[in-house]
């Protein structure tokens, strides 16, 4: 099979490369997956530079992807050859990911696709839409509660619109554009702010005067302050990124005193009840149709280090690797 690969950390273009590689077989309780398409996400790069050592010594990357499943291991239906599906996960301490020909995952990793679903969406669920439920439900339902979600337009809180309005809570959202602001609508939000405005609390308190119930944050240290202007007593705030300008100093009285949660969510170490809460809800809303995408760039498995280096970049939409 046809494969990206690195041995040693660092940038996408000095580290990454397309090689040949034996076909992978699946073990006991896993499948393969000839992958149509590979999604890149801000793990994947950041996986690629860190220092953390990796484990293999040459990684194939990328987490999700979407494709058909043409080989089971043991303990897996044979029925399930032929399976168009979504998968997750697939190099979290694993050396195969998704930017090969094929990947093999645990059988749970690889979850059934609606035959109307195309494989460009499918490979942009994985790690967005499970981090953004494991950010909205593990602290309780959200039905009837307001839930604030920076970053409307990113995979992430595309994805955390789109579940939250399903879910039964209003939505707030805060964009940085016009042109993000229609990212926003397209996942179903329709109270969306301008975090750059100058009175950006003054707007989300007149949409929601009691506070905001839940806020879904990708840059705390930035935007600590603004939460705590907004957040309703006993609300949570729920960070899943972090940023470059570092970590943000706790104000533990402004959080103790109105009794404020301050949670943090990795997806890789999500427990397997909350995967399986997230793959659940997902895969209904997809056999109902109520899923949209993020616009797509696509490039080829060859421009593997170019969409790594897009994705790094902060480009506006999922950028997907044609795989075949």
């Amino acid at each position: 099979m046809r494969a990206a690969v690195y041995s040693d950390k660092g940038p996408a273009h000095e580290v990454l490369s397309v090689v040949e590689r034996p076909d992978p077989e699946p073990g006991p309780g896993e499948v393969r997956v000839r992958v149509s398409v590979s999604g890149v996400n801000p793990t994947d790069w950041k996986s690629r530079t860190s220092p953390a050592p990796m484990v293999g010594p040459v990684q194939i990357p990328n987490q999700d992807g979407a494709g058909v499943i043409d080989a089971v291991g043991d303990d897996v239906d044979p029925a399930r050859i032929g399976e168009r599906v979504w998968v997750f996960h697939a190099a979290r301490e694993r050396v195969s990911g998704t930017a090969a020909t094929y990947s093999v995952v645990p059988a749970d990793q690889a979850v059934s696709l609606p035959a109307d679903v195309s494989f460009d969406q499918g490979a942009g669920l994985g790690i967005p839409f499970i981090t953004a439920h494991g950010c909205l439900f593990s602290d309780g339902p959200i039905a009837g509660r307001t839930v604030l979600i920076a970053g409307g337009a990113g995979a992430v809180g595309h994805a955390a619109i789109q579940l939250a309005l399903r879910a039964g809570a209003t939505v707030i959202t805060t964009v940085s554009s016009e042109a993000k602001a229609d990212l926003a609508r397209t996942a179903g939000a329709t109270h969306i702010v301008n975090y750059r405005d100058a009175d950006v609390a003054e707007q989300i308190r007149a949409i929601a005067p009691s506070g905001v119930d839940r806020i879904i944050e990708l840059a705390l240290n930035t935007n600590l302050d603004l939460d705590l202007a907004v957040i309703a007593p006993h609300g949570v705030i729920v960070t899943y990124a972090t940023e470059i300008a570092g970590d943000p100093v706790i104000p533990v009285r402004s959080l103790m005193w109105p009794n404020i949660t301050l949670r943090f969510a990795l997806v890789y170490n999500f427990t397997d009840q909350q995967i399986a809460d997230a793959v659940a809800d997902i895969s209904d809303a997809l056999a109902q149709g109520q899923l949209v995408a993020l616009p797509d760039h696509h490039f080829t498995l060859d421009q593997i280090a170019d969409a790594h280096d897009a994705v790094e970049a902060n480009a506006i939409g999922k950028v997907l690797v044609d795989i075949g």
